[in-house]
């Protein structure tokens, strides 16, 4: 079941049972919206195992839909987005939040103060593609929430080679599909495809939710 609704006053689609006991918040990526065919097939895989799976936008994306050609929002409009979602659904410890790229990057960014019961990031960017210096991990050192990364091998905003050698906290676990880009694809030589991490990543998903929320 899906249906279009309205969250802290930003918009979002619910797919998925409607009285689930687990529901998975999920915010796009910087350049594209809720809708985007990577968010929509996370999130009707998901939704397919029993949880309830919430999607919204931040307040630049959803003024697109009017017209109004804008960036990314700021950081306190960003996080303050995702805190009066997490206020509108309520029970923030029944909730595991996480998104595409900067959805998820925000999702745990505010993880730890909104009392959720986990974080899932798809795609996470440790740093600006080609900017290897410039890390945005400060609060993943010392993260308390429960934290899964599903990362692309190659992605340009942090590969293998590069996250491996950072200080995260323990609550923070990364899950590498080989040879994935920043939207988790492989390159056709590798011998993987699209569509199988994506199954992969649905499937590290709804049991990483499943193992923080309790039936």
């Amino acid at each position: 079941m899906t249906t279009i609704e309205e969250l802290a006053g930003l918009p979002a689609i619910v797919d998925g049972p409607r009285r689930a006991r687990r529901t998975l918040v999920l915010a796009h990526g910087a350049g594209a919206g809720m809708e985007h065919a990577f968010m929509e097939r996370v999130a009707t895989g998901v939704a397919a195992e029993g949880i309830r799976v919430v999607r919204f936008e931040f307040p630049y994306m959803a003024a697109r839909r009017e017209g109004q050609r804008r960036g990314p929002d700021r950081e306190p409009v960003l996080r303050a987005s995702w805190a009066g979602v997490i206020a509108s659904l309520g029970k923030p410890e029944r909730l595991v939040i996480g998104g595409k790229s900067m959805g998820g990057r925000y999702a745990s960014m505010v993880a730890d103060e909104e009392g959720v019961a986990g974080v899932v990031c798809l795609g996470y960017p440790f740093h600006p593609p080609g900017q290897p210096d410039r890390l945005r991990t400060a609060h993943l050192e010392v993260m308390r929430t429960p934290t899964l990364i599903l990362q692309g091998e190659r992605d340009s905003m942090g590969t293998s080679a590069e996250v491996e050698g950072y200080r995260l906290s323990s609550a923070v676990r990364v899950q590498w599909l080989e040879d994935g880009d920043h939207s988790l694809k492989p390159r056709k030589a590798s011998g993987h495809t699209e569509q199988g991490h994506l199954e992969t990543a649905v499937r590290a998903t709804v049991a990483f939710v499943r193992e923080r929320i309790s039936g």
